[in-house]
């Protein structure tokens, strides 16, 4: 089973231009071609928290989103939500509550894909680099509870540092950090901000930064993404 798999911070919708403008995202979004999108900032941050992108816009492209949102009118929780492809079936989802100063958490969807089950984590690291491990730490312990389910974990993590910093907290543990290449700033990448994070049960196709024109200017962010495979249980190729 494939899969190819994106996260992207949006910016709540508002490109270099100052404009917000969802359908321009959604535009970025179908360049990728990802069956499953982790968004970051996808809602506004004040008042009701909606949604930055009209959910009837969303179903006009394919998408549904996992049921993750605390108030009706948002998409995800702190921003955070997963979007996902007609036909992908989500069995479950959760919230998990991130150690932090200001409010920060994660989702998790669980999801029948091919017949197969896999779970999807979406997140946004906080600034402090402390608290970033502390975050992480989290989320891994979350998983643990069903370490035989294959698990992707992406999102910004706000670490500048490849390999290094906060990501220290997969040593040892049964995780492969993937480094896409760097996607912020959008119009001059510097930082490996944006990551994917795959459990052992993945082989990994291929994994990059969307740097299209129309992505340099939709948000502050690239979208990264990795092409994903899931070999059959008790295959090793």
């Amino acid at each position: 089973m494939e899969l190819t798999v994106a996260s992207y911070n949006i910016r709540k919708a508002v490109g270099r231009d100052r404009r917000r403008d969802p359908a321009r995202i959604l535009a970025v979004i179908d360049e990728i071609d990802a069956d499953i999108v982790a968004l970051q900032e996808a809602d506004m941050r004040f008042g009701n928290r909606a949604s930055v992108l009209p959910k009837d816009m969303l179903k006009r492209h394919g998408w549904h989103a996992a049921a993750v949102a605390e108030r009706p009118h948002s998409l995800g929780w702190h921003g955070n939500a997963l979007l996902l492809r007609e036909g992908i079936e989500v069995t479950g989802t959760c919230r998990v509550d991130l150690p932090t100063i200001e409010p920060r958490g994660a989702v998790r969807a669980d999801l029948s894909v091919g017949g197969r089950r896999v779970r999807m984590v979406g997140m946004h690291l906080c600034l402090t680099g402390l608290r970033r491990r502390e975050q992480l730490r989290t989320v891994i312990e979350h998983c643990a509870d069903e370490a035989e389910c294959p698990t992707v974990l992406m999102g910004d993590f706000n670490e500048w540092l490849p390999n290094k910093g906060a990501l220290r907290a997969f040593g040892g543990q049964d995780w492969t950090v993937l480094s896409p290449g760097r996607s912020f700033p959008a119009h001059r990448p510097l930082g490996t901000l944006d990551r994917i994070v795959v459990s052992d049960h993945w082989r990994v196709s291929h994994t990059d930064v969307h740097g299209s024109d129309l992505a340099a200017v939709s948000s502050d962010h690239l979208p990264v993404y990795a092409h994903l495979r899931l070999p059959k249980a008790g295959a090793e190729n």
